[in-house]
């Protein structure tokens, strides 16, 4: 199976989730998984204008010139995208929230009516399949924990794929490898 990780760790000595993200990549890759991990705050990715670029004028591709193309390329060829994220004012990162706002080249603007609501086209054929890593520190609770699940099961929805697991640092990397194996 080929894996992408998006860590969205903004602190770089923050070593939880670090640790939790490097021992699930190399029990991964001992299993015969190919898994690629963009740590994205070593990337140069800017924030979405809202220009609609990728809609309009370049369809599929994005005004910005930054490192978003090696994510697009890497996401599309995987079967299964880890986003990484430690739970910070009750929500993923600013950092893993401005590579998600940042996907909306990977979908058309028009839209369809999708188990009764209004989704966009997909642009693609296929779209990898969803996991969710999360570290919760002090300051969050398990209701952000809900929360931040929901909306990316919404994120997976509107991306015609599925959000297969949610799991936190607290849990053992062998249930990491389970969620992973069942999706």
């Amino acid at each position: 199976m080929n894996i992408v990780i998006l860590n969205g760790n903004p602190d770089p000595n923050a070593r939880e989730l670090e640790r939790y993200i490097d021992a699930l990549t190399a029990e991964l890759a001992a299993k015969g998984h190919e898994v690629n991990a963009h740590t994205l705050r070593d990337m140069n990715i800017r924030s979405c204008t809202g220009c609609w670029s990728c809609w309009v004028k370049t369809p599929g591709m994005c005004a910005q010139h930054d490192d978003m193309p090696v994510v697009y390329t890497s996401v599309m060829a995987a079967d299964l995208v880890l986003f990484a994220s430690p739970i910070i004012m009750g929500f993923v990162s600013a950092l893993l929230k401005r590579a998600n706002e940042r996907f909306i080249p990977l979908i058309h603007p028009y839209l369809v009516i999708d188990r009764g609501e209004c989704h966009h086209l997909k642009r693609y054929t296929r779209y990898p399949e969803l996991g969710l890593i999360l570290h919760k520190g002090a300051d969050a609770d398990d209701e952000d924990i809900k929360i931040t699940s929901d909306i990316y099961a919404r994120i997976a929805l509107n991306f015609k794929t599925t959000l297969r697991f949610s799991i936190q640092t607290s849990q053992p990397i062998q249930e990491a490898l389970h969620a992973i194996a069942a999706a």
